[in-house]
């Protein structure tokens, strides 16, 4: 179940890595952040930015034919 929810379609970047940051440190052990409107260039550089033992990537849904942006679901670890 999600938990939280952060669209960020028409946004910036760095804004964009710094809020999910925040929010996932902010988190409870097992919560899910579900990041909604990263483009291909905004995943890679939040994979660089969360640490790995910190977070675990469940759905990375790519763009569709309407849609040129991204969709994430991050697990808080403990």
């Amino acid at each position: 179940m999600v938990k939280k929810t952060i669209d960020f379609r028409d946004s910036l970047s760095s804004i964009s890595l710094l809020k999910v940051t925040q929010v996932l440190s902010s988190m409870s052990p097992s919560e899910i952040l579900e990041v909604r409107g990263i483009d291909a260039d905004i995943r890679q550089d939040l994979l660089k930015v969360l640490p790995q033992e910190e977070y675990e990537i469940l759905v990375s849904k790519g763009h569709t034919d309407t849609d040129t942006f991204e969709r994430m679901r991050i697990r808080k670890r403990s």
